[in-house]
């Protein structure tokens, strides 16, 4: 090392103690801060701007979950100039919501990162269909024009597709789909993508121009990749590899799991108060959508047999192996080789669940029930 660098490193490391006096905060032994009462402070990168599909960790923030762990915790938006497991790798956050196989992807390139624990134990990706097109499974989409979004989106489609005895590239006409159904609902598009939780809503909170009544389920066929077998894991609660060798930061991501999670159990069992939790963090999506994709998300969680966030490795497997070896339309994969033994633990949160086992908190969601949600025009 240089004694230029050397100076400049030490330059930083005064700044940053500066700035933490100059915040009221006070930096701890392992890089952390803490607030003046004594929280020790948290950031959490989403993958989007908050909206239901994040309603557990808003839940969290204003139950006080995460203060009763001993967290502050500061909740970051996502959106789509945002990595959020390159935020977390960069050091920018404390962990990050991601799904895996575009975390693998920037793990494979480098990222330091683990899946800690596993939120969403089903996918939520669809291919939603007007009834008259009559695509009720992979194979009708041959011929059809076919969207998806693309950026890491895709495999589940293709893999859906190929597993039907499509060739994607030959097959079917693939479009290039916007984050919206606007292409879909003026049916330029025969088969759009859609999360169960957001753009499928979205359809249906549109009027149907020929009846003037809003779109209903009826009107719709849906390819479900849970069905179809090649469903890959989608959100995560990630952290920094290497920081999971510090002892305080092995303490802190147990104890942010456990409340993390004991938001999610809130939110399956108080629909309503985390859609008005939700709405109060600042989304710019409303009420009834809002209700609708928490019971939606809800749905990819519960029940979770062997407890909510516990990575289950059959359904870890398939997604590795989609991501090897299904290729998209420029003949990419998600994947080049198998992920380490160190991209996925479940050592932190069966100790989080533990904590919540003994403090009465019901963490499989044995019996649950999704609630009927009634969605208005633009999801008001």
């Amino acid at each position: 090392m240089t004694v230029a660098t050397k100076r400049l490193r030490a330059c930083l490391a005064l700044a940053a103690v500066v700035a933490a006096t100059l915040t009221g905060c006070s930096t701890t032994e392992s890089g952390s801060t803490t607030t003046a009462d004594g929280l020790t402070k948290v950031r959490l990168q989403l993958q989007w701007f908050k909206q239901g599909q994040f309603a557990g960790y808003l839940a969290a923030v204003e139950k006080g979950f995460y203060k009763e762990q001993g967290l502050s915790v500061e909740i970051l938006d996502g959106g789509t100039d945002i990595v959020p497991q390159t935020v977390l790798a960069q050091g920018q956050a404390d962990y990050a919501v991601a799904w895996v196989p575009k975390a693998l992807a920037s793990r494979e390139a480098g990222a330091g990162i683990t899946d800690v624990a596993q939120i969403f134990q089903r996918s939520g990706t669809k291919q939603v269909s007007f009834k008259g097109e009559s695509i009720t499974g992979p194979a009708a989409l041959r011929g059809k024009t076919v969207g998806n979004w693309g950026y890491g989106n895709e495999f589940e489609l293709f893999a859906g597709m190929t597993k039907a005895g499509l060739d994607p590239a030959k097959d079917v006409k693939l479009v290039q789909q916007q984050f919206d159904m606007n292409a879909f609902l003026s049916k330029d598009i025969a088969a759009a993508q859609a999360m169960s939780y957001n753009e499928y809503a979205q359809v249906l909170e549109t009027k149907n121009p020929a009846t003037g009544n809003l779109y209903s389920p009826s009107d719709f066929n849906l390819i479900d990749w849970n069905d179809q077998g090649v469903a890959m894991l989608q959100d995560a609660i990630w952290a920094n590899t290497a920081k999971l060798g510090d002892s305080k930061y092995q303490d802190q991501t147990v104890k942010f799991i456990a409340a993390s999670l004991k938001g999610w159990a809130y939110c399956r069992d108080h629909v309503d108060e985390c859609r008005d939790i939700t709405v109060k963090a600042g989304s710019t999506l409303g009420a009834s959508h809002q209700q609708w994709q928490i019971n939606e998300v809800n749905k990819l969680i519960w029940p979770s047999p062997n407890g909510i966030g516990m990575v289950d490795k059959a359904a870890w497997d398939r997604t590795v192996k989609i991501a090897k070896e299904t290729k998209n339309q420029d003949g990419a994969t998600v994947l080049r080789k198998d992920p380490d033994t160190g991209a996925y633990t479940n050592e932190y949160v069966t100790k989080a669940l533990d904590l919540l086992k003994n403090s009465g908190i019901e963490v499989t969601g044995t019996g649950y029930q999704p609630i009927q949600v009634t969605l208005t025009e633009g999801g008001k």
